[in-house]
């Protein structure tokens, strides 16, 4: 099966921010063209959205938190039962990017 674009342009970037080296002479020492490795890296960025795979309703003893949100990064948003709907809004917004 062939790799797609988006996959290879992924695995270009996750590949050069492990390795802590500077963009230009990680371009360079692969043959990728800097402009293309900017314009994946940034388009990229802007598709990643937060995705919520599964919503799991499970009793527990804490009854603080109506809901806890597992964002694919693992980390973990427990949202109380007392919670403002305006602040909710404002947090999803940044969590959102």
């Amino acid at each position: 099966m062939s790799e797609t674009k988006r996959e290879y342009w992924g695995k270009r970037i996750a590949e050069q921010e492990a390795s802590g080296q500077a963009v230009r002479p990680f371009c360079r020492e692969r043959g990728i063209g800097e402009h293309s490795f900017y314009q994946w890296r940034k388009r990229l960025r802007q598709s990643e959205t937060v995705r919520f795979a599964l919503l799991e309703s499970r009793p527990s003893g804490d009854m603080t938190a109506a809901i806890e949100l597992v964002l694919t990064s693992g980390e973990r948003l427990r949202i109380g039962n007392q919670v403002n709907a305006t602040a909710l809004r404002l947090v999803l917004d940044a969590v959102r990017g």
